[in-house]
């Protein structure tokens, strides 16, 4: 009989851990199955219109094209007409795109480096002794350039006692803005990508712009405008944007290709 029993106790908890068992599976199963149902492909759509400003003028006063500057920090003056600094811009409320409380603003962009956003005609800019390639432009206050020829300025300076060769700045090139940085919260769902031409167009059949996310997800852009991002994962991603011409090949410029990583987290909201 004892001998009966302690079989029967055996069967019992061998039945148990493979229920368990059976059951930690699944669930395992379901929530890998979840989580690849809920991963939306990536997409890339044309952003809804902004106010165009067609009639904005930013005009750079200092330094000048070819400049020698002293090492350390720059000085730069522009005057800013038909278009107002430090307010928001009409429809930003309506855009669920990240959004800078300070409002509208200058992006300065050096050797096509991260821009930093300024939001007074007069500001200083540390820079490193070398030769630079400087692009401004004027932006929406969330980060959408204002594509007008007349709204932004290219220059090339010496900083320090430096020697540096002369870029062609009447050849075509492609200066990267957004996305740029850390997106929290809400503004995770939505990205802006937005990038400068200068000397250039887009078009079917002629230039375009081939955008790689994350190594494998690619867009053909033939038509420059601002986009939406959407369905980016969570952590960092890359973004590679690279000029080409009719035929597929790499426009030659310096800045092309050019590759910057971002990071969508949770959390506060970022601008």
């Amino acid at each position: 009989m004892k001998n009966l029993f302690s079989a029967f106790l055996a069967l019992l908890i061998t039945s148990v851990f493979f229920a368990c068992g059976t059951s930690s599976q699944q669930e395992g199963q379901e929530a890998q199955q979840d989580t690849t149902e809920t991963q939306q492909p990536i997409t890339l759509s044309a952003a809804a219109d902004s106010p165009e400003y067609m009639d904005a003028i930013l005009q750079l006063n200092s330094p000048l094209d070819g400049a020698e500057l002293p090492s350390g920090s720059v000085d730069f003056n522009f005057t800013v007409t038909n278009y107002e600094l430090g307010v928001q811009t009409p429809d930003a409320s309506d855009k669920p795109l990240a959004n800078s409380a300070d409002g509208q603003h200058i992006h300065l962009i050096v050797d096509n480096h991260p821009y930093s956003a300024h939001y007074e005609p007069e500001f200083q800019n540390e820079m490193e002794d070398g030769h630079h390639v400087v692009l401004a432009f004027l932006s929406r206050s969330y980060h959408e350039s204002v594509k007008n020829p007349e709204a932004y300025s290219l220059i090339q300076v010496t900083v320090g006692d430096a020697e540096g060769e002369d870029m062609d700045l009447t050849a075509p090139h492609m200066f990267y803005s957004r996305p740029k940085g850390s997106y929290s919260g809400a503004d995770t769902e939505k990205l802006l990508l937005d990038f400068y031409l200068v000397n250039t167009d887009l078009s079917e059949g002629g230039n375009n712009v081939r955008v790689t996310v994350n190594g494998d997800t690619e867009f053909t852009i033939t038509e420059w405008k601002p986009y939406v991002l959407e369905n980016l994962p969570m952590g960092e991603n890359t973004i590679k944007l690279e000029l080409l011409d009719n035929n597929g090949n790499l426009i030659d410029s310096p800045y092309n290709p050019v590759e910057r990583t971002i990071t969508l987290e949770d959390g506060e909201v970022a601008s």
